[in-house]
């Protein structure tokens, strides 16, 4: 067992008010996180990364004049590099003398124009080449990647292709509220609170209606946009994926077991809160640890969230400079 692990896992003990699950999930993309000055920002260049497959990725680097490494940040599913929680982690860390890179996934950000093929969650090939891409980009300095929600579970599919096929620099793998389950995480969404399965609904049918626009001779989600439920809508689209046989195969492409972890060559560490609304704790109560796998697991936090307004911090932030450092 690793030896820093008591170090590390210290207690994220939030203010009263920032102990509610749904403060800390909203909070956790809302722009008030985001400070009107932010030199990573004002600092950053478009890249496009182009994969052996011939797709293409949008992402953003922003190169400290300094740099002690690099590090890439994967944003959640509908999210994007400039996503709340993404622009205020990489303004963090910048600040601290890194490089950022914010790499978007198909489809998100302002990138739908790029590839005519739809995105999906089991697309890990070219997310890894474009980390690939980036590690090669630092300078042999040390990069660290950091995934947030769905960007989460890209991470640390990431991570295990790292052990049969190296990633060159690449330090330590973090997942932050990483569903390890996508069937179940959706279920909860639809299932909770109306508020959550609205505002996903929202952004995953107006990145169908923007994919559309641009190519209209391929795709037609007029009938498939009337759908009520993430589920519904999921089962729907599989239509454009005839190499899956069906919704719940296309999960299962992207479900992570204990027995996922246990191949690891480089230092893993998820943060996971126990009052998370979309990922469900015992999925994590049954992983098993190792010197390579580790699990930061807090009563409060919300999804992708650790923030406390007294005075204004992200919890997470503090204990990742730690070990990076």
């Amino acid at each position: 067992m690793n030896k820093n692990k008591t170090k590390f896992d210290k207690t994220f003990k939030p203010s009263f008010f920032f102990r509610n699950p749904h403060v800390q999930s909203i909070m956790a993309s809302s722009r008030l996180r985001v400070r009107r000055k932010n030199a990573m920002v004002e600092n950053s260049h478009e890249i496009i990364i182009n994969t052996s497959a011939g797709s293409k990725l949008l992402s953003f680097l922003s190169r400290h004049p300094v740099s002690k490494g690099l590090i890439i940040l994967l944003h959640g599913w509908e999210g994007s590099s400039s996503s709340a929680y993404v622009l205020a982690t990489g303004d963090y860390f910048y600040n601290l003398g890194f490089s950022i890179c914010r790499l978007n996934l198909r489809d998100h950000g302002d990138s739908h124009h790029l590839n005519e093929g739809l995105f999906h969650g089991a697309l890990l090939e070219e997310t890894f080449e474009a980390v690939n891409y980036l590690s090669q980009q630092s300078e042999n300095l040390p990069v660290y990647l950091i995934g947030f929600s769905l960007g989460g579970n890209f991470a640390l599919r990431i991570a295990m292709k790292h052990y049969r096929i190296p990633i060159a620099n690449l330090k330590h793998v973090f997942a932050i509220s990483p569903p390890l389950d996508p069937y179940k995480t959706t279920l909860a969404i639809d299932n909770g609170y109306f508020f959550y399965r609205k505002y996903f609904l929202k952004k995953w049918k107006r990145s169908l209606v923007k994919k559309q626009r641009l190519f209209p001779e391929r795709y037609d989600f007029n009938k498939m946009l009337k759908a009520k439920t993430c589920m519904e809508l999921t089962e729907n689209i599989m239509l454009y994926f005839p190499e899956l046989i069906s919704y719940l195969d296309y999960f299962k492409l992207y479900a992570l077991q204990n027995n996922s972890f246990q191949k690891l060559n480089i230092p893993v560490r998820i943060f996971i809160s126990e009052d998370d609304p979309f990922i469900p704790l015992a999925d994590f109560q049954s992983l098993q640890e190792n010197d390579f796998f580790q699990i930061s697991m807090q009563k409060y936090g919300g999804h992708c969230g650790f923030l406390d307004l007294f005075p204004v911090n992200c919890w997470y932030h503090k204990i990742i400079a730690e070990i990076i450092n």
